[in-house]
């Protein structure tokens, strides 16, 4: 596996990452198969976070006795200072380590979030001090607003910037990328898959392995899925006029109205099971309407509970119009039970 240094923090990490999301669904010693595996095929940089659910935990446990093995990043969701300190030290005591290697404020995408943040008693105050005591070596930060991302870059403040980009979400390698490059940051790439909207793993990689700045964080669950990431950013690869061919269909196909499945609209106070109701329109494309509506219809019976309160919406990401789209999926849904 090939390595190089992150930005200009020093440290030498894969060309390919590992995202921790995926092993909460896994049990301790399955995370830690799949994790130690990742080791062994030369994958060094691991992200978490504190809000995904016990994926530290699993970390720490595969991770003991080879902690100089890692590059451990996680991140936190608080502005203020207090808070954001328990929660470093919830994650180190999670992680089993004395120090975090990366350490991220989590999702900034609104002006005010950021005014709490770098402003009196806000969190990078108390970041700051952690990092001067080594226990986190660097600071980075994540949003998912290409607006708020460029303004985080020209602070000068942050070590790396991870942001949303693939096939269908180019937009940050216009602006984004080379403002980021240009400062010295590292720069992490979430959703590869775009929330799993794209089931061509290999082409979804290989369309952001032609940057070689850009250290992807793919989620695995599985050690074939290790194999995949690591042996495409193992080799050399190309991508032909066929593969642009495929990646413009999915373009076409999702548009930029999709959800990405990041699941901060969730919960629901009605009860109504977002993430996968929105996720219709592509269950039904791939099997027949009674399949989809088997497959899918007590997740979209919820949506029936739908009171259109909006709350959904004041935390997408992606300000997407989350109960109309809940609506069109419904009446897609009652459609094919009707031609049952």
């Amino acid at each position: 596996m090939r390595t190089r240094e992150l930005g200009k923090t020093s440290l030498f990490v894969s060309a390919v990452g590992f995202g921790g999301i995926p092993i909460i669904r896994l049990t301790f010693e399955e995370a830690g198969s799949v994790l130690r595996h990742a080791v062994d095929r030369g994958i060094t940089f691991f992200d978490t976070a504190n809000r995904y659910v016990d994926s530290e935990e699993k970390m720490g446990r595969a991770f003991a006795g080879i902690r100089d093995k890692v590059v451990i990043a996680t991140k936190t969701g608080q502005r203020q200072a207090s808070p954001a300190m328990e929660e470093l030290e919830l994650s180190l005591t999670r992680l089993g380590t004395d120090h975090i290697d990366l350490y991220q404020p989590h999702q900034v995408s609104k002006p005010e979030e950021l005014d709490v943040l770098l402003g009196p008693g806000g969190a990078m105050e108390t970041l700051a001090k952690a990092r001067e005591q080594g226990k986190i070596l660097h600071i980075g930060i994540t949003s998912h607003s290409l607006e708020m991302a460029r303004r985080l870059v020209a602070t000068g403040l942050f070590s790396t910037i991870q942001f949303p980009y693939n096939i269908v979400e180019t937009e940050a390698g216009a602006a984004l990328f080379p403002e980021a490059k240009a400062a010295g940051m590292g720069i992490l790439v979430m959703k590869p898959f775009a929330g799993g909207m794209l089931d061509d793993g290999d082409l979804a990689l290989r369309f952001l392995r032609r940057d070689p700045d850009l250290l992807v964080i793919p989620g695995c669950d599985t050690v074939a899925q290790v194999d995949q990431a690591a042996d495409l950013f193992e080799g050399e690869t190309a991508w032909t006029e066929a593969d642009e061919a495929k990646a413009q269909a999915y373009r076409d196909e999702l548009g930029s109205r999709f959800c990405r499945r990041c699941e901060y609209c969730q919960p629901c106070p009605q009860g109504v099971r977002i993430t996968y109701a929105m996720m219709y329109r592509v269950v039904a494309k791939r099997m027949s309407p009674a399949k989809a509506v088997a497959f899918a219809g007590e997740t979209m019976e919820t949506v029936r509970e739908c009171i259109d309160c909006g709350e959904c919406m004041t935390r997408c990401p992606y300000n997407l119009p989350i109960p109309e789209m809940l609506r069109e999926h419904l009446e897609m849904y009652d459609g094919h039970r009707a031609a049952k």
